[in-house]
This record gives C-alpha cells, sequence and structure tokens, in this order.
C-alpha cells in the first residue's frame, strides 16, 4: 500500500524534545508516519533513537512539544489497540509457553481479525513450539515470538526499536517480509537499526537523529 499523504498522518510530533538531567537528548524534532508506510530512524549511539521511540509510545514525557495519534493527542488509554512497541526488553513472561504468552497478549490488547496465536506462531517459523517454555529458547527464538504477538495485535502503528537484533539472516527476511505484510494492510511502522540490512523495501524515508544543539 503506497501511503497517501493527501490524509492526515497516523502519527505526528511536532517541536518534540526530550531533556534528561538538563541535558538535550534529542530535538527539536518533527516527525510524521502515515498509513502504509516505514520509515527508519538514524542516528549514532547516544543520539536518542530508543528515548524517542519511548516518547512517542507514552512512556516518557516530552520535555516540549506534541504527539498526535490519529490527529489527536496520544493518551495511555489509546496505547494498547493502536500503537505496538518492540524494544529491547521484548516483555515476554519467562515462565510461560510460547502460546500462552500470545493468549495473554490477546488478552491485553485484542486480536486482528483472520489470525490466531498458532498461526501467528507458525508464521514466524515456531510451528511445534506451542507448548515451550519461553526461558527454554534462543535469543532469536524469543524475538520471533515477539514478533508473532505484532502480528496478533489489532495495533496499526508499530514502534521498533532494533527488531533485526538476535536474528540470523532467515529472521531479518522474517522482520522485512513482516514489515512489508503490515505496510500493505495499510498499517506504519517506525524503526531503529544499526545494520546494514535494514528494510530497504521500496526506498524507505530515512530520519536522521540529532542531539539538540
Amino acid at each position: 500500500m503506497e501511503p497517501n499523504h493527501d490524509i492526515a498522518p497516523l502519527l505526528q510530533a511536532r517541536a518534540l524534545t526530550y531533556t534528561r538531567n538538563a541535558e538535550p537528548i534529542f530535538g527539536p524534532l518533527d516527525v510524521s508516519l502515515h498509513a502504509g508506510e516505514v520509515v527508519l530512524i538514524e542516528g549514532d549511539n547516544g543520539s536518542g533513537k530508543t528515548t524517542l521511540l519511548k516518547v512517542l509510545c507514552g512512556l516518557l514525557e516530552p520535555s516540549s512539544g506534541d504527539v498526535l495519534l490519529h490527529g489527536a493527542p496520544l493518551t495511555l488509554a489509546r496505547l494498547s489497540h493502536q500503537v505496538a512497541l518492540l524494544g529491547h526488553l521484548l516483555g515476554l513472561k519467562m515462565e510461560l509457553s510460547t502460546l500462552q504468552n500470545l493468549h495473554f497478549a490477546v488478552g491485553m490488547g485484542g486480536i486482528r481479525p483472520g489470525i490466531t496465536p498458532r498461526l501467528a506462531l507458525a508464521s514466524v517459523g515456531l510451528e511445534g513450539y506451542e507448548d515451550q517454555p519461553l526461558r527454554t529458547l534462543s535469543a532469536g527464538q524469543k524475538k520471533r515470538v515477539a514478533l508473532a504477538r505484532l502480528l496478533l495485535v489489532p495495533a496499526a502503528l508499530w514502534l521498533l526499536d532494533e527488531p533485526y537484533a538476535n536474528l540470523d539472516r532467515t529472521g531479518i527476511e522474517l522482520v522485512n517480509r513482516v514489515l512489508d505484510h503490515h505496510a500493505r494492510r495499510g498499517g506504519a511502522a517506525l524503526i531503529t537499526s544499526h545494520g546494514a540490512y535494514a528494510y530497504t523495501s521500496g526506498a524507505p524515508r530515512r530520519i536522521a537523529l540529532k542531539t539538540a544543539a
């Protein structure tokens, strides 16, 4: 799906800044993300990429500026069904099985029509691992469970922090297919990555993150 820039963006940040201990982390920054679009956030270590995603999903309060979701101010009450964050900490429960983790996610955030937790696991190459405790899986397999959770939840906006970490080449290709599919059905994703294998389908827009002066 090609992004339609004639309609209001799914996500918009205006003059966004974040300061920690009187030190500017990033900004001022303007960001817009339309349905059907995947945008890459680039920047050196310490430029604030992870912090930016946390601000955009409401986990951190911006020092100044506005964040709009579907044209309305971002609020915590709207997050669970409209925004999905995949960070360095996957937010999975190690003592539950892969399938139990996905059922828990559905109970918290709802489910997208036309998919089930078992289908989601199969889609990320984990068919047959339904009853496997998460703690017994490799780091790459745990990341695949987190990707399966993304496939399940109805959130149109994905914020992905280093989604390629701990994945082999097959896993990297899986992330790119998942992103392609999400964009084609009208979703949008904002992702960070240090790797040269970062998403390149359709020459995605790139935003360079710089620390405030």
